[in-house]
């Protein structure tokens, strides 16, 4: 499966984005999906998954309440949509596919499949 991510920008602190991830190749509800993000300097960190179905998902205490993470499987795409932005959410995010779809999973080890990435900057 290929997995193409895009909707980042530069936004200003408390503004919103929406994340795309499209997949090709391969239907997306065959999979587990993730949203990971490195910012300059810093190790990739997990942010948000999913399961296929969409019943279960899971977030970094960084975004929690900020922001969700949701699939269209007849779209085959996955979103993430970031709310209340923050400096410190700059970073390029990616979108990972995993084979064990009925469980999220925190760890970048665990997914198989990457997006190139997408940059998302935010200004204070």
């Amino acid at each position: 499966v290929q997995l193409q991510a895009s909707g980042g920008g530069l936004v200003q602190a408390g503004g919103s984005l929406r994340l795309s991830c499209a997949t090709s190749g391969r239907t997306v509800g065959n999979y587990g999906m993730g949203w990971f993000r490195q910012a300059p300097g810093k190790e990739r960190e997990f942010v948000a998954a999913i399961t296929w179905s969409g019943a279960t998902s899971g977030y970094a205490d960084s975004v929690k309440g900020r922001f969700t993470i949701s699939r269209d499987n007849a779209k085959n795409t996955v979103y993430l949509q970031m709310n209340s932005l923050k400096p410190e959410d700059t970073a390029v995010y990616y979108c990972a596919a995993r084979e064990s779809r009925a469980t999220i999973s925190y760890s970048s080890s665990n997914y198989k499949y990457w997006g190139q990435g997408t940059q998302v900057t935010v200004s204070s």
